[in-house]
């Protein structure tokens, strides 16, 4: 073990520290903070978000652009891609390996031993490094949920948010957008502004206004209308300000960023229109509409072709996909759409792939690599065939479904592999 991975054999011991991955409560994370001196409560202004699809986007938008402002800016964010320190990053930087397993340790230590999930210790140490690193801001995205999420232990944030609410996690938030959302809406705190994205579901949309309404969280309106080459931000705080599109591909992403910058009204921060559409120009966020253009796997296709990568898994990713597809074919005319898909146990395949069946030409299916809860690839391509994909076959590796996509057809073609943020961290560190 080299001193690079320093914190690898710490991160599998704190795995052991309880028998269920996740075991949703704030009892254990109180008292770990409690022990080592509540770091949560040393922190600078936090943005709490919460919410189904676009969490990470839209910390994303506001880590790019308070850092174009010129402040330091703390994040947590999870899951990670490739390795764990992409979860914390530290006045704009990742967390460096030594760093990590001290902290990492320090929490075993204080843990003294304890059952606590490995999300719940995890998030202490970034409360811990949190507090000790001097920032401007601290962006907080939390992991499952929001009431009962480990990271809900702030009492007063500078501004809680709420992504789109879609369906996701049922076993665990419940099974109707109701009561999903009055999960997610567990992040309100009394007198804390709240922003929400745009809920095209009613029950959702309700719900997260009664209960801010109950906490007594005001709701502070805000608005963004697509314009031809970028789009327009309103709000009662900055007024109007006519934006270029986002450095990240999609049509949602408008609404992402919007959400973003309707945060940025409630920080005790001055963020001038130019430091916005810097940090919108320069965000990056990988695996969401990424597109590939090195490495083995993009200098395998044929010159003509795209590689595109997506770890979006559930109904509102695939809508999203869905219409990404037509965005494509009207922005440079008819191209087949050749998905490799992989998907975990835990997600609904026919919610995903619904939206997606009638513009996909061809599918290849593969198992999640190193992933005990993911659909085998005959289960996944019985999936897509039910759903209507009928040039649908399994392949052994992601490599070996490019290959047999390419063998299939000729003409220029694009490739989407998606179905999995778990694949996609697979396919970004096999393709370096």
């Amino acid at each position: 073990m080299t001193d690079s991975h320093r914190s690898d054999p710490v991160l599998d011991r704190l795995k052991g520290l309880h028998p269920k991955v996740i075991d949703l409560s704030l009892d254990r994370v109180h008292r770990l903070l409690a022990a080592l001196g509540h770091p949560e409560r040393r922190l600078p202004p936090v943005v709490h978000v919460a919410g189904t699809n676009g969490k990470g986007s839209t910390v994303a938008f506001l880590r790019a652009i308070l850092e174009a402002a010129g402040y330091r800016v703390h994040v947590y964010t999870s899951p990670h891609l490739v390795r764990f320190h992409e979860r914390i990053r530290l006045a704009g930087t990742l967390i460096d390996d030594d760093h990590l397993a001290s902290l990492l340790e320090e929490c075993e230590t204080a843990n003294a031993g304890g059952p606590i999930t490995f999300f719940e210790v995890t998030t202490v140490a970034a409360f811990l490094a949190f507090s000790r690193v001097p920032a401007d801001v601290v962006l907080l995205e939390t992991g499952l949920g929001g009431r009962l999420d480990a990271t809900n232990v702030v009492d007063t944030p500078a501004v809680t948010a709420i992504t789109r609410i879609s369906y996701d996690h049922r076993q665990f938030l419940g099974e109707t957008l109701t009561a999903i959302a009055g999960e997610k809406a567990g992040i309100f705190k009394p007198g804390v502004p709240v922003v929400l994205a745009d809920q095209p579901a009613a029950e959702a949309r309700d719900t997260l206004h009664r209960h801010a309404e109950a906490v007594g969280a005001p709701v502070k309106g805000w608005s963004v209308t697509p314009q031809p080459g970028g789009f327009r931000f309103e709000s009662p705080a900055r007024g109007t300000i006519d934006l270029p599109m986002p450095g990240l591909p999609g049509a949602h992403q408008i609404g992402n960023a919007g959400l973003a910058l309707a945060c940025l009204d409630h920080l005790p921060l001055a963020v001038d229109a130019a430091a916005i559409r810097r940090g919108l120009a320069s965000v990056e966020w990988p695996a969401r509409l990424q597109r590939l253009t090195r490495g083995p796997l993009a200098d395998a296709l044929p010159p003509d072709w795209e590689l595109w990568l997506d770890g979006g898994h559930n109904d509102s990713a695939g809508e999203v996909l869905a219409r990404q597809a037509v965005d494509w074919t009207q922005a440079d005319g008819p191209r087949p759409l050749l998905l490799i898909y992989g998907m975990l146990t835990s997600k609904d395949p026919y919610e995903f792939l619904g939206p997606l069946a009638p513009f996909t030409h061809a599918m290849r299916t593969v198992v999640i690599p190193g992933e005990e809860a993911s659909l085998t690839a005959e289960e996944s391509a019985e999936a897509a065939r039910t759903c209507g994909i009928a040039d649908t076959a399994a392949a052994d590796s992601v490599t070996a479904a490019l290959a047999s996509l390419v063998a299939s057809r000729s003409g220029p073609a694009r490739v989407l592999i998606c179905g999995s943020l778990y694949l996609a961290g697979s396919v970004l560190a096999d393709n370096g």
